[in-house]
């Protein structure tokens, strides 16, 4: 098959050596690369019930054939692995433009095995890998240990383009479950402790540098497409909204829906919205579009911060999640203290969703006399210094570090944290969008927005956000385009642009594969059933699959509701049209 490198390098940091296999394109068909791939990876090597800390958990990288080449949208690469957080499968993904130099070294999947003896940094090329002591980087903020890592690791080889680097912070090498791995500084695969795995190998940080290209089915055809396809959608309105806005666009449309988390899952919106909203952000300060390689949409906030006692602060960002989660669930209202609480989690190396979950639950089981500890809502000086706990696993952070399960449980609060399989949500209220509800439960990572990003169809109103009945079979529609995205890999914000039929054409011409949506649709049911495979060997129970009872029992004060009733029917309506048991499990032929 065309578009892939049909090589795998497996990397064993314990013994410091290296093995390149040959990949079949038999396997390719039926995955074809990224995400399909390395689940397939995952499951076949990764032992069952393995401790997520142990050497022995795989980290496997992986791109995709529109990854390094002329398409948009496919500057991607995606992180897959046994995850601490959860316990459960995980996947996560980062953009920017390291990905195509991962993509330079030429292979479809890199695996991470075993523990290095001591702070290692490794240099992967077309050739194999160098392996480097970087014990003087052990500690070093993310900024810092990336700048420096390609500064000292990168090669001086005719032919080589640009190298990227990939790097934790002191999070991840103190074994915070939230941990990042980030490049470009201000990119990251951010969400379920990747960046946990990658310090438990005691890796630092890995350069990426080569020479090779993929080769297409049809390169003059691969080339007209991409002309054709810039100049058909370059102005597209939600293009030229994201480009204009970012994803800071979303905190004014979701708190007009009533749908924007707020005081730890108290409210769907919250009076100050405004001022943490994107016209005030983009008034306010110095603000220029961003782009990763390989995109028109330029979503990213290159920001330089104009007022306050941050003031000059420069950074890309807060995207949307970060404003919900530490302007919303934690209800500060200055926006550039929410800008700097993105930025410190950034250097330290966490995820801005679970950190601002976590910091939520606190304040609200102080507000409810349950916690013991001097935090309260709005309160970006206590906010901070409980996030600088958190990476430094000092006092009451080390407790949190381990993620918002063992949390609930030390503080006694089980009934008041929100998450699913250990994942909190994104900022879509499932007791406004129910589908979300139905996202939540279902993503294999936990309550994953990105797996269908089916706030889209609700909010435009394709589909009631109220209504339960025929929810399950658009949102498998959904999953099933943007499980070939993630194998691809494509950018979610791309979504409204690689149809179906959008991707049949390009798929063909890059893979010379008869690319149907019947033949994507088989292959992305196939990948969801792998994922369902692994999480059931690691412990998957059906409860598994449940929202936390107290989004079915409070009601929000404008009276929106998610009943269990109503989940349950969602829940096995798609459980029916994905040929699965009512317990969710697949049938053994399907695996």
């Amino acid at each position: 098959m065309y578009g892939f490198y049909n090589r795998i390098l497996t990397i064993n940091l314990s013994t410091n050596d290296f093995v390149v296999e040959q990949l079949s394109d038999e396997i390719l068909s039926k995955c074809l690369g990224g995400k399909g791939l390395a689940t397939q990876l995952l499951l076949d090597r990764n032992p069952p019930g393995v401790d997520p800390l142990s050497p022995d958990n795989h980290l496997i990288f992986a791109t995709g054939p529109f990854c390094g080449g002329r398409l948009w949208g496919g500057s991607r690469y995606g992180v897959f692995t046994k995850s601490p957080l959860t316990g459960f499968y995980t996947e996560s993904y980062s953009g920017g433009r390291v990905p195509e130099a991962i993509d330079s070294a030429g292979f479809d999947a890199i695996i991470l095995v075993g523990k290095a003896s001591q702070p290692t940094a490794l240099t992967i090329h077309p050739e194999g890998v160098d392996f480097h002591d970087a014990a003087d980087l052990w500690g070093m903020e993310t900024f810092a240990a990336e700048e420096e890592a390609l500064y000292r690791f990168s090669l001086d080889r005719e032919g080589y383009r640009k190298p990227g680097a990939v790097v934790i912070g002191p999070a991840g090498e103190k074994l915070v479950n939230f941990a990042i791995i980030a490049n470009d500084k201000w990119r990251c695969a951010g969400r379920t402790g990747v960046g946990t795995v990658f310090g438990s190998k005691h890796l630092k940080a890995i350069v990426f540098q080569g020479d090779r290209k993929r080769e297409y089915a049809d390169q003059e055809g691969v080339a007209e497409y991409a002309k054709a396809f810039s100049k058909e959608h370059m102005q597209n309105p939600g293009v030229k909204a994201y480009r204009k806005m970012g994803t800071t666009l979303m905190v004014g449309l979701m708190n007009t829906a009533g749908a924007f988390p707020a005081k730890y899952w108290n409210q769907g919106s919250c009076e100050h919205w405004e001022k943490i909203g994107g016209e005030a952000y983009h008034e306010e300060n110095e603000v220029k579009p961003h782009a990763c390689a390989k995109c028109f949409m330029a979503c990213g906030r290159l920001t330089k911060i104009s007022k306050g006692r941050h003031k000059d602060l420069q950074l890309e960002g807060p995207e949307y999640e970060t404003i919900y989660s530490f302007g919303g669930l934690c209800m500060i209202e200055e926006m550039e203290e929410v800008a700097y609480l993105n930025d410190l989690c950034d250097r330290v190396g966490i995820d801005t969703i679970t950190a601002g979950n976590l910091c939520g639950l606190i304040m609200e089981g102080k507000a409810q006399g349950r916690i013991d500890y001097d935090i309260e809502y709005g309160n970006a000086d206590q906010v901070i210094a409980l996030i600088e706990k958190i990476a430094a696993r000092d006092g009451i952070g080390d407790i949190i570090a381990d993620g918002i399960i063992p949390t609930s449980q030390h503080f006694g609060v089980e009934d008041l944290a929100i998450h699913v399989k250990g994942l909190e949500p994104a900022g879509y209220d499932p007791r406004k969008l129910k589908g979300m509800g139905l996202t939540f439960g279902t993503s294999p990572r936990g309550a994953c927005h990105l797996r269908t990003t089916f706030y889209k169809p609700e909010l435009a109103g394709w589909i009631p956000p109220e209504e339960i009945k025929g929810k399950a079979e658009m949102l498998i529609d959904y999953e099933d385009r943007l499980n070939i995205f993630d194998t691809l890999t494509l950018c979610r914000f791309y979504r409204d642009l690689y149809t179906w039929e959008e991707l049949e054409k390009s798929i063909s011409l890059v893979t010379g594969l008869e690319a149907s949506q019947e033949m994507l649709k088989e292959i992305a049911a196939y990948i969801l059933d792998l994922t369902k495979k692994y999480n059931l060997q690691e412990g998957l129970r059906p409860e598994d699959d449940r929202l936390p009872k107290r989004l079915h029992k409070k009601i929000l004060p404008e009276g929106s509701s998610l009943a269990a009733d109503e989940m349950e029917y969602m829940l096995q309506d798609y459980y029916q049209l994905r040929g699965w048991n009512r317990d969710g499990v697949p049938p053994s032929d399907a695996m």
